[in-house]
């Protein structure tokens, strides 16, 4: 369950190196942190264009948080997260969405929860917080979380 594929010529790009070159995990670290989603204690290890993250999070949300902050990384094609622990349970499955050309948030929603929940976008919006800053800037390529609906 701990693979996560991601497009590797997509995403913020973090360092000098080459638009193909994965950043170094100093560099990854500081992107995950920046978010403030209570990572400090996760370890950060880049193996070619893959992210390694191990350790232990506060709750399912930062568990895929800390996925999607780190694989929406210029360079980087997937994330390892085994050995990302969630306190006190054992981590879901996620349910991620990589962006398409033409897509939108309302557009997502309705894709994730079926025809007539577009409104529901507002949830994959806040799920994806503090990364997303606004529901209009995704872009192809981009992995977002779906929350489940409640």
């Amino acid at each position: 369950m701990g693979f996560f594929s991601f497009i590797k010529s997509a995403g913020k790009k973090l360092g000098l190196g080459g638009d193909d070159e994965a950043p170094d995990a100093q560099a990854v670290k500081k992107e995950l942190e920046s978010h403030g989603l209570g990572t400090d204690a996760v370890e950060v290890q880049v193996i070619d264009d893959k992210v390694v993250l191990k350790g232990a999070v506060k709750d399912q949300s930062i568990f895929e948080k800390a996925v999607v902050a780190v694989g929406n990384t210029l360079g980087i094609a997937a994330v390892e997260a085994d050995d990302l622990k969630v306190e006190g349970a054992k981590a879901a499955e996620p349910i991620f969405h990589t962006v398409k050309k033409g897509d939108n948030l309302w557009k997502i929603a309705e894709a994730e929860y079926g025809k007539g929940n577009g409104p529901k976008y507002e949830m994959i919006f806040e799920a994806n917080k503090p990364m997303l800053t606004h529901p209009d800037k995704i872009y192809p390529g981009q992995v977002l979380r779906i929350p489940p609906l409640k």
